[in-house]
């Protein structure tokens, strides 16, 4: 959506699996293909000890089923270096990633759209019988009446990188 590695002068990192989600010989996979042969990308995947604590924030806050394999791993990625003296930013115009990683106080900033205002937790409901679940609740459908779940938010609460 218009960035270009190539025109940064800091340290970027990502993971490997980006690559899936970029389509082929379009010019953003071109521009990343040679930013990570001119050394402007480096391809790194997080630890698995940092996957696990994504995966378990995401779950907490209810956004882990918004969240793809790929983001889940760049989000780990930026905690990982964050942990080690980086300041990480991450480049996302998801509204789940950028939820997580303000939980996180991890800088982000959108290419396409405003970003997010608040932070969210999400709950699940049923709006058949109106009962709540909690965002770790692991079943699609109504345990009473069978009725698919959906998500709304539960809290909210302005988000820290528009303090």
């Amino acid at each position: 959506m218009g960035y270009d590695p190539l025109l940064i002068n800091e340290n970027q990192y990502t993971t490997p699996s980006i690559m899936h989600e970029l389509e082929y010989e379009t010019t953003v996979s071109l521009r990343f293909k040679v930013a990570v042969e001119t050394g402007k990308i480096i391809l790194k995947y997080p630890s698995e000890k940092f996957l696990k604590q994504i995966v378990k924030l995401a779950s907490k806050i209810g956004d882990l089923l918004s969240l793809s394999d790929v983001d889940k791993e760049v989000l780990a990625l930026a905690l990982e270096l964050s942990e080690r003296a980086h300041s990480p930013i991450i480049v996302s115009d998801d509204y789940s990633v950028q939820n997580v990683a303000d939980q996180l106080n991890i800088k982000y900033v959108s290419l396409t759209n405003l970003g997010i205002r608040y932070r969210f937790h999400w709950v699940l409901y049923c709006s058949g019988c109106h009962r709540k679940f909690p965002p770790t609740h692991s079943q699609k459908k109504c345990s009473t009446c069978g009725t698919t779940l959906k998500r709304r938010v539960d809290k909210k609460t302005p988000s820290r990188q528009n303090d």
